[in-house]
């Protein structure tokens, strides 16, 4: 998936009504009906001046696939709204979202050839565990 490609919208689907959507939020933040493969996670948007930016997931757990190659917060920052610092708070407030659900230790991963997010999660404290030799290349990070 190409850094200007991803999925924005936890769960939500065309024409899906709000009402329900928020519903199958408060239930992933739960743990409740997950679809397989899904973890418990809280899912956020970054707001500024009324116009949504960003969003992050924080799982409050990890599976197999997340330990491996997903991580414990998937942030991603319109392409729009791109290089004004944006991505930095988004992970900086997961990282908080992530304590207060009593993990110390967050594992975050980026593709290798997406600088801008190697450059977010190192200013963030990551530290280099390992790049895993997929297509495409998954570099590994943990923060303390």
């Amino acid at each position: 998936m190409a850094a200007d490609e991803f999925t924005f919208g936890l769960g939500l689907e065309p024409g899906m009504p709000w009402r329900t959507y928020l519903k199958i939020l408060d239930d992933y933040r739960t743990g409740t009906n997950l679809p397989a493969g899904l973890v418990p996670q809280t899912f956020l948007v970054a707001d500024v001046g009324g116009e949504i930016v960003g969003r992050t997931s924080v799982r409050h757990e990890l599976n197999e696939f997340l330990e491996r190659e997903g991580g414990r917060i998937g942030y991603g920052v319109l392409p729009r709204h791109r290089r004004r610092g944006y991505a930095t708070e988004i992970l900086r407030q997961s990282l908080i979202v992530a304590r207060a659900n009593g993990v110390d230790r967050v594992l975050v991963v980026c593709v290798d050839a997406n600088a801008g997010s190697r450059a977010v999660i190192e200013s963030c404290g990551g530290r280099l565990d390992s790049v895993l030799r997929l297509d495409p290349l998954i570099r590994r990070y943990w923060i303390d």
